[in-house]
């Protein structure tokens, strides 16, 4: 056999211990372990903390305020992923402090009913009394400055009923993050972009926007509070809430 012969046992000109062209097969070197081939990342292999595109998952980091596959968890800072509040516990909440005001307003509105009874009686009493004579009079002039007290006082308890009303609703939401209400649903207001309780000022935006609806007979404010329906966000934020950079999420 001549030296350039090729060898009959090895018709492909192939060195000893390396796969035909294109034929990786078992028995060949392979990529080093834990290494995937080149476009080939593949399960199995170690990524470096990026989840695939679109997929966001748990276990990788994500944005503040971007919401977990839709599934009603979103990631707020300092909190962490927490899940949004349904509005059945939101208006849930509103119901009970529906009661608390419903308590007070009745309290104030017996309160008035017994003293138009007592100026009714005062009337009455007058109108034994001859006309004309100083008793008449006087009882009369008594009867008006009651009736002008109790006028005052009907204002005087409206103003009062709103200024517990700013007070209550306001302040607690402002400082605390939850009115008694929310407090005993598990509910919270927080600011989307900071995971802290509101503050005065976007506590403020996001009362007096419902309390201006309420000069619409009251149909505006009911909007607002329902308006979390209309949110395509999948946070249910109200326009109230979006006013004021809040959304409502679950404690427990």
């Amino acid at each position: 056999m001549s030296f350039g012969d090729p060898n009959p046992n090895n018709p492909y000109e192939q060195q000893p211990g390396q796969p035909p062209q294109g034929q990786p097969g078992y028995g060949y070197p392979q990529a080093p372990q834990g290494v995937p081939p080149q476009g080939q990342p593949g399960y199995g292999y170690p990524q470096q903390g990026v989840p695939p595109q679109g997929q966001p998952g748990y276990g990788y980091p994500q944005q503040p305020g971007t919401l977990q596959a839709n599934n009603g968890y979103i990631n707020v800072p300092v909190l962490g992923m927490v899940e949004i509040a349904t509005m059945g516990r939101r208006l849930g909440a509103r119901a009970l402090d529906a009661v608390a005001y419903g308590i007070l307003y009745a309290i104030f509105w017996a309160i008035g009913l017994a003293s138009l009874v007592g100026l009714s009686e005062s009337v009455d009493d007058c109108s034994n009394m001859t006309y004309g004579t100083q008793a008449y009079n006087q009882c009369m002039d008594d009867a008006a400055e009651a009736g002008v007290s109790i006028i005052a006082g009907f204002f005087g308890f409206i103003a009062l009923m709103a200024l517990i009303a700013l007070l209550y609703e306001w302040l607690m939401v402002s400082i605390w993050g939850a009115t008694l209400g929310k407090m005993l649903l598990n509910v919270k207001v927080v600011r989307e972009n900071t995971g802290q309780a509101p503050g005065l000022g976007a506590g403020f935006i996001r009362w007096i926007i419902p309390m201006v609806g309420s000069l619409f007979c009251g149909l505006g404010t009911l909007l607002v509070y329902l308006s979390p329906f209309f949110d395509n966000s999948g946070k249910l934020q109200g326009w109230h809430d979006r006013a004021g950079g809040t959304i409502v999420v679950k404690t427990k």
